[in-house]
Order: structure tokens, then C-alpha cells, then sequence
């Protein structure tokens, strides 16, 4: 297929463009770096430098790729998870989520996947599966990711003409991350989050999916039987 990756050399960009070159596909990735643009080239991928905030500029990047599917791997966290940091990516999630369904809806893209939390899940009896509430943004105003994930999660599922795929990860911990090791739960290796991603691409089944490590309170039984996903297999 013809991949547009939507932040492509974020942490999770680095361990997933790789798997998905290999498994054949061509993948054109964003970076708002021309340094992360050489390193996509040098992975076989084809660059392109983008501000996902340039409403204009998305709508003719996806149009130029025409590509079969976009991958949403938006974040802003690589200075860690300070609260302006959340709040960046919260806004990522929001305005650069819709400039792509935008785009998509533009060009005739059908298929999208896009990254979520699974940390999120409202109070309730465990492990919590993908049809469980998530928090109530009202009586959680200091949840600073809620919203952004809120409106992404509505945008992918809910947007006509738009067959949407969402995976809620846990925190991503290895290479490239906050902690090489887990540390906050639910969680997930960022290899596995990548490999999880490659599944869902190939995957004709679409909705939600939780991919997090074994262990957590948070049930990864239908990433296993629908995706053929194991966390520990990357």
C-alpha cells in the first residue's frame, strides 16, 4: 500500500517506518525536520517536511501522495511529558488530526489509523476492553491528553467516508522514549506499539484496539485474536 505517516521520525516513527518498508509498502512520512527527512530517506522511505498546523499544506501533501491509507503518529513529546508538553500534543491530536481527515476527505482516502491512550479508561471493574467509558473530560479538567484524545478518537470513528482503526497504547517506554524501561502503566513497549501498527495497516478489521503489555488492566484479548498481536513478538 501507499502509506502517508503523519510523524513519521517520532519515537514510534523510528521503530515502525522500518517495519513497514520491509513488509513492502511505500510510505511517504512527515517531519517538520530536514535532519529526520535524511534519516527517513536513509530508511527508504520518502520525506516530507511538513507543519501539520498548515491546514493548505496538508491538504496538498495528501493529495500529491494519493496514498491507500494514513497513519496518525502525531505527538510533541519529546522534551518529556511536562503540562505544555501534553498541551502541545493535545492540540496536535485536535487541529492536526481534522486538517488530515480534512485532507482525506479531500482526496478520497478511505482508511485511517491513528494512535490513542489507553490509560483513560473510567474507574470500573478490570481489565477494562474497548467498548468500556472513557473519562468524563467534565469531571476530569486536569487530564490534560483527554480532550485531544477525545476529539482524535471522534474524528477516526466518526468522520463519514472515513473507515477509521484506533490503538490505544499504553505509555511507550525503549528507544527513543521517556524511560528505556516501564515505569508508568498501562504500557508498552514502543517496538510493540510499532508492530501492533503494522498489523492494524494490513488488517481489514477496523474500530478500537488496546496494545499494551501483558499484565496491565487493560485487556489486549481482541489485538490478539483479530490483529494475531503479542506483545512480547516484536
Amino acid at each position: 500500500m501507499r502509506i502517508f505517516l503523519a510523524g513519521a521520525a517520532g519515537a514510534i516513527g523510528r521503530q515502525l517506518v522500518p517495519m513497514l518498508v520491509a513488509d513492502g509498502h511505500e510510505v511517504h512520512g512527515t517531519t517538520r525536520s530536514s535532519e529526520r527527512a535524511a534519516w527517513l530517506r536513509s530508511v527508504g522511505a520518502d520525506p516530507v517536511v511538513l507543519d501539520v498546523f498548515d491546514e493548505g499544506g496538508v491538504r496538498a501533501a495528501v493529495a500529491e501522495v494519493r496514498p491507500d491509507i494514513v497513519v496518525e503518529e502525531l505527538t510533541d513529546l519529546a522534551a518529556g511529558t511536562r503540562p505544555d508538553d501534553l498541551m502541545a500534543t493535545a492540540r496536535l491530536r485536535r487541529i492536526g488530526t481534522r486538517h488530515l481527515v480534512d485532507a482525506m476527505l479531500a482526496s478520497g482516502v478511505p482508511r485511517l489509523v491513528a494512535q490513542s491512550g489507553a490509560w483513560l479508561y473510567a474507574p470500573g471493574s478490570g481489565p477494562h476492553r474497548e467498548d468500556d467509558p472513557l473519562l468524563d473530560p467534565a469531571a476530569n479538567p486536569g487530564q490534560r491528553t483527554l480532550p485531544g484524545i477525545l476529539e482524535l478518537e471522534r474524528l477516526a470513528l466518526a468522520t463519514p467516508r472515513i473507515e477509521g482503526t484506533v490503538l490505544r497504547y499504553g505509555f511507550f517506554y525503549g528507544p527513543g522514549t521517556v524511560s528505556p524501561e516501564r515505569t508508568d502503566r498501562p504500557s508498552v513497549h514502543v517496538a510493540a506499539a510499532a508492530r501492533a501498527t503494522a498489523l492494524a495497516v494490513a488488517s481489514p478489521a477496523r474500530g478500537v484496539f488496546n496494545i499494551v503489555d501483558d499484565g496491565d488492566d487493560v485487556s489486549t484479548e481482541r489485538a490478539r485474536s483479530v490483529l494475531g498481536w503479542d506483545p512480547a513478538g516484536f
